[in-house]
């Protein structure tokens, strides 16, 4: 079901918070509200995360429950499914994204198997978060967004929000889930000085405490001409495209907000309205997120779509150093723009 942003009610304080003070937030009420949430990964201590993500744990809960590890990433990981599976309920950063592939067996053969393989009687209540994304010239193992490659595997479910509000929502629903839950941010929606300026990485936020629930997306802007489905810091960019097109181009913006579950249901009303489609994902073009939308429309009812639909992604290469170089494998405005100008024009 589509669902729109958890709206500040008039009886609810809010005020504007970056993403990454969200995301704290939530943690912190969490942290406060059940004894067995815990925090533990590479500089989320004194550091405060290196992208903000913990900042002012240390001092409130102390490094009992605000844990830095050391440069080993399969032990941590390993120590969150083990306090898990003993009924904690741990938060383990891993710090990108892209060092999933030090500690894959941990995440896609234990923490997303082990309530599978032990008929059910096991649960691993724990959240895996971890940074993604491009845009500032870090290189290609450190750029990556790969939440494709998570949703992939059966067992796990992918949040990634793209703004505050939903950044508190989504944290607060995956810390109490009873599965394990990956939410993934993407560094350019954190709201940090040192990263581009992005003016929606800070939003009104909520003070009491909310679930966004996991599996359902957000119509984010209505639109008539064609329906833009994505994700993460593309929100972004869409919303941007869409704001530049109004008066020509009446873009639909839908934010996915969470990839396992997917909201098809979501997907499906937007392009039975608009019958055009652009999907704009920041992962991989090839078997990834863009692919999973596109079928949802063709295995449903091809003739939805009176055009063939567009997929801006980023090419299957590595994410390069170069500045220039970066910005023209990303998925950013103008790429956008072009797509959406080329299924409207057909």
């Amino acid at each position: 079901m589509t669902t729109t942003h958890a709206p500040a009610s008039p009886a609810t304080h809010s005020r504007r918070l970056t993403t990454s003070k969200a995301m704290v937030e939530a943690i912190a009420f969490e942290m406060e509200r059940d004894p067995s949430v815990f925090y533990l990964g590479e500089d989320v201590g004194s550091y405060g995360g290196i992208f903000g993500s913990t900042g002012g744990l240390l001092d409130r809960f102390g490094p009992d429950r605000v844990i830095d590890t050391p440069i080993s990433e399969s032990a941590f990981i390993g120590l969150g499914i083990g306090a898990a599976v003993e009924g904690m309920r741990p938060v383990v950063e891993l710090m990108f994204a892209d060092f999933m592939g030090v500690c894959l067996d941990q995440i896609y053969n234990h923490m997303a198997k082990i309530h599978f393989e032990s008929g059910g009687n096991v649960r691993v209540p724990m959240v895996l978060t971890t940074a993604a994304g491009g845009g500032y010239s870090d290189g290609a193992q450190h750029s990556q967004c790969l939440w494709g490659t998570f949703a992939h595997l059966p067992g796990m479910k992918v949040v990634v929000p793209s703004g505050p509000a939903d950044a508190k929502g989504l944290m607060t629903a995956a810390i109490r889930d009873d599965n394990p839950v990956v939410y993934m941010f993407h560094k350019g929606v954190m709201g940090l000085p040192w990263m581009a300026k992005n003016p929606r990485a800070t939003d009104e936020v909520p003070a009491d405490d909310y679930e966004i629930p996991i599996g359902s997306a957000s119509v984010v802007r209505e639109g008539t001409d064609v329906s833009v489905v994505t994700i993460s810091l593309s929100v972004h960019h869409a919303l941007d495209v869409a704001e530049e097109l109004a008066g020509e181009i009446d873009v639909e913006v839908l934010d996915l907000r969470s990839l396992v579950p997917l909201d098809r249901e979501a997907i499906l009303s937007s392009v039975a309205k608009t019958r055009r489609l652009v999907v704009v994902d920041e992962d991989y073009r090839s078997f990834g997120m863009s692919g999973e939308v596109v079928a949802t429309i063709t295995d449903h009812d091809p003739g939805l779509l009176s055009r063939p639909v567009e997929r801006v992604a980023v090419p299957d290469v590595p994410i390069p150093y170069a500045h220039d170089l970066e910005y023209a494998v990303l998925p950013r405005q103008d790429r956008i723009e072009a797509a959406v100008r080329r299924v409207v024009a057909g």
